[in-house]
Order: structure tokens, then C-alpha cells, then sequence
């Protein structure tokens, strides 16, 4: 299971630019993800027309698919959020393109500006917010592509002290589109 104690022990592969490649035509470790997403972050025209906001769900939309990879896009409108959750047996890249959002996780809250990428293995426990008061773009690629995402008891993002370190939120499950959401 993953967990931050990991990037302790590895270091953060997005402090590691020179690992950081451009995407080859099918990308398959983590470095080419992370480039992928960025790639699709600096290329406005590829994803910007698509966003749509809605203020009963979080908006999605699978932008693109690949062998064994999916990349969706996310809107985020102010006081949306996931809920607690991991992504089954996926990895992932989280990619902030406008706005700000808030991760939480057991031990750590980041606040996640336009440009901030995260990277997560299978297990990684977390839930993304939008606390600011502005709307919020996310890209999420999954690799292999999102299967599952099991939503977990606030009681599992709690600190090391016992106390809460996300609000009480309800989980839910978005549908529409045919495919399984994505969420973050």
C-alpha cells in the first residue's frame, strides 16, 4: 500500500525533472504519465472547449484512452468535492489545470494550484475538494484504467492523534455516460 512514508524512502519523481520525458506515442512508466499529463495541460486547445461546470455533481469526461491507460478531465465547482477514496488497482497522475483544489490524505493536506501534479500507486487513500471559491479543472490519468474506485469511511483520513482531517461529507456515486466515473 502506498502511502507518503514511500516518497520519503523513493523521493517525489516530480522533484526529479530530468526523469521527466516527453510522452512517447504509448506511455508506460510513470515519468511518461506525468509528462502525458502535462503535455495535455500546456496544449489548451485539446481540453478547454470540453469543461462544463455543474452545481449538482462533479462534472467528467473521458478525454482520451490508450493501451491500458484512460485521461479524464474534471470540473470542480467551489465546495465539491470527492470523498474518501482509493483507486482500486490503478496508479495514477493528478494534474491541476485551473483554480485550486485541496487533497487530503491520513497525514497530509496540500493545496494544489493550477500546474501542481500528484502521483499515486494502487492503494492511495485520498480525497480532493475544491475549498476555494472559484471553480477548478483537474486531469487524472489512470494506469491501468480506473476499474474501480472503492469509497472509503471518513474514519480511514484521520490523523495519527485520532482527529478528523477531512470534513464529514456523504460519498456518493456520479452516473451518466455509460462509462465508470472518475473522480480523483
Amino acid at each position: 500500500m502506498n502511502s507518503d512514508n514511500d516518497l520519503q524512502i523513493a523521493g517525489d519523481i516530480l522533484e526529479v525533472t530530468h526523469l521527466l520525458r516527453p510522452p512517447g506515442e504509448h506511455p508506460a512508466t510513470i515519468a511518461e504519465f506525468v509528462g502525458l499529463a502535462r503535455s495535455i495541460a500546456a496544449d489548451r486547445s485539446q481540453w478547454e472547449h470540453l469543461v462544463r461546470y455543474d452545481a449538482t455533481t462533479r462534472w467528467y469526461h473521458r478525454l482520451r484512452t490508450g493501451p491500458g491507460y484512460e485521461v479524464w478531465l474534471l470540473s470542480w465547482v467551489p465546495g465539491q468535492g470527492s470523498g474518501p477514496h482509493d483507486h482500486g488497482p490503478s496508479s495514477g497522475v493528478l494534474t491541476v489545470l485551473e483554480g485550486t483544489l485541496t487533497e487530503r490524505t491520513r497525514d497530509t493536506t496540500r493545496v494544489l494550484t493550477a500546474g501542481a501534479q500528484r502521483v499515486f500507486a494502487p492503494g492511495y487513500a485520498h480525497e480532493v475538494l475544491n475549498t476555494a471559491l472559484e471553480p477548478a479543472v483537474s486531469l487524472h490519468v489512470y494506469y491501468p484504467g480506473l476499474t474501480e474506485m472503492p469509497m472509503l469511511p471518513q474514519t480511514r483520513l484521520r490523523s495519527a492523534d485520532g482527529t478528523p482531517t477531512a470534513p464529514s461529507c456523504e460519498a456518493h456515486t456520479e452516473t451518466g455516460g455509460g462509462a465508470r466515473p472518475v473522480t480523483a
